[in-house]
């Protein structure tokens, strides 16, 4: 199958092989190509340039792309998709004035969400994870990791983890799995995290490597929750069972995690909320990728990631949604990238940077999706006729989308 798309007003986001992420003030670079084409060959990209240069090649199916742009789908590397139900009533309670702690104490929170997972089937929870991948697709989401976390149990952990792995067997762009099963104690283990922990890793992990059920394990390391020796071990006995670590780290209390993170060599370290100095220092040269997530500041009314900052001290940062029912119930990565422009000052060109190249590094995807390269999958963007990519963040809450592809297959 062979599509080329011609006439395009701005190819976004062309990079050669072999480029991980971008840094610092690398971040501001968004290379383009105007009036450009686009080869798309077996789901894979083949060939691009000027229009002055396009090939006379025999395709399947010409897409003429004129006054509209073409970039990468967005990479969404922190979700957590697969639950059961809503917490639609917390909402409200937030609006009345409760805190995500309050919340938490009177049951409501990630414990909340655990039961009603551990009373709905694989096949019901399958059903309804379908819905939202689905949306955030026709959103443009063409990459996205989904981590486990609302299960708690061992037997409802397994069945979050192999509701992602019917989806990966059942949709074209690339998913990845996380296990999180250090996301909250439940009730039973209350008086007993130590035990807690110790079944995750004795019992659970053992199972999941087995299966091939992750790639990637996680930890909520915040105060009331687990501490920076609970993040360690759980990120030493990932190693042991081949998995690499992607951890919640300074959300309310910056407790030494990013620390941590960075010295166990974690992927990334997520939301980011509250960053001291020395934070911002310990990522410094690693190879740790800072993931912001606002659209949680945006529905908890909390601080938003400093990301300004952080790129003038010369770190990278992704973008992601955090997608989840209680507190960033929205997969909506435009409004990511839009938030992060309007409440963290990135530029637009940050801002893309972060949701496309760094957000596939931070999946371990860099070298499938995130840029216009040859021999990427042709996970595609396709925008409605706009001005300039500015006009992307601009317009939030507004959809610039007219199609989305995946492996060169139009899906929107």
């Amino acid at each position: 199958m062979r599509t080329l798309f011609k006439n395009i007003k701005e190819l976004i986001q062309v990079r050669e092989a072999g480029l991980d992420f971008v840094s610092g003030e690398a971040m501001n670079d968004l290379p383009t190509i105007k009036d450009a084409y686009l080869l798309v060959e077996d789901g894979l990209i083949k060939d691009f340039g000027s229009m002055t240069e396009c090939p006379n090649v025999e395709a399947d199916k010409v897409v003429d792309a004129t006054g509209k742009m073409i970039l990468p789908t967005w990479c969404d590397s922190h979700t957590h998709l697969v639950y059961a139900g809503n917490r639609e009533s917390e909402f409200v309670d937030k609006i009345k004035g409760l805190s995500y702690h309050e919340i938490a104490a009177k049951g409501g929170g990630i414990l909340n969400s655990a039961k009603k997972l551990q009373e709905t089937s694989e096949d019901d929870l399958y059903e309804q994870t379908k819905v939202r991948l689905d949306e955030i697709i026709a959103l443009g989401t063409g990459a996205v990791e989904i981590k486990s976390g609302y299960g708690l149990t061992e037997a409802s952990e397994l069945k979050m983890l192999r509701v992602i792995k019917r989806l990966k067997e059942n949709y074209k762009l690339p998913i990845k799995a996380t296990f999180l099963g250090a996301h909250a104690v439940p009730t039973e283990y209350k008086d007993d995290k130590a035990g807690y922990l110790n079944m995750l890793v004795e019992k659970l992990m053992p199972k999941i490597a087995e299966e091939g059920l992750a790639e990637f394990v996680d930890i909520f390391c915040e105060e009331g929750y687990f501490s920076v020796a609970d993040t360690e071990f759980i990120m030493e006995a990932g190693k042991k069972h081949g998995l690499i670590s992607k951890i919640h780290v300074n959300q309310f209390t910056s407790i030494g995690g990013v620390q941590a993170g960075v010295k166990h060599e974690a992927l990334s370290v997520d939301h980011l909320e509250e960053m001291k100095d020395e934070d911002i220092e310990a990522l410094k040269g690693s190879k740790t990728m800072p993931v912001a997530l606002p659209g949680c500041s945006f529905f908890l009314s909390i601080p938003y990631t400093p990301g300004r900052k952080m790129i003038d001290a010369g770190l990278p940062l992704a973008l992601a949604t955090d997608y989840n029912p209680g507190s960033s119930p929205s997969g909506n990565m435009n409004f990511a990238v839009s938030a992060a422009c309007i409440k963290m000052k990135l530029t637009p060109e940050e801002a893309i940077n972060a949701a496309t190249i760094n957000g596939a590094y931070a999946m371990g995807l860099q070298g499938t999706v995130g840029s216009i390269t040859v021999g990427k999958e042709a996970n595609l963007i396709l925008t409605k006729p706009i001005n300039s990519y500015n006009f992307i963040p601009y317009s939030f809450g507004a959809n610039q989308i007219e199609s989305v592809y995946i492996k060169g297959h139009s899906i929107v």
